[in-house]
């Protein structure tokens, strides 16, 4: 009886670890998803030339 009941609460355990990935892993898909919807709707940088002559060495 005891070997039954340590199978039992193996196979839980094991239900629980692949439900905690099948969780990450939808988090990570999610994410993903969201940063590259972000990135095409962002308008990129903005560069000016004012930029590049504000940072040029002096003599």
């Amino acid at each position: 009886m005891f070997e039954y009941e340590m199978h039992q609460m193996r196979a839980a355990e094991l239900v629980r670890q692949a439900d905690h990935q099948r969780l990450v892993g939808e988090a990570r898909k999610s994410r993903a998803t969201a940063r590259r919807s972000a990135r095409d709707e962002a308008e990129g940088p903005v560069s000016t030339p004012l930029r590049k002559i504000r940072f040029m060495r002096t003599a």
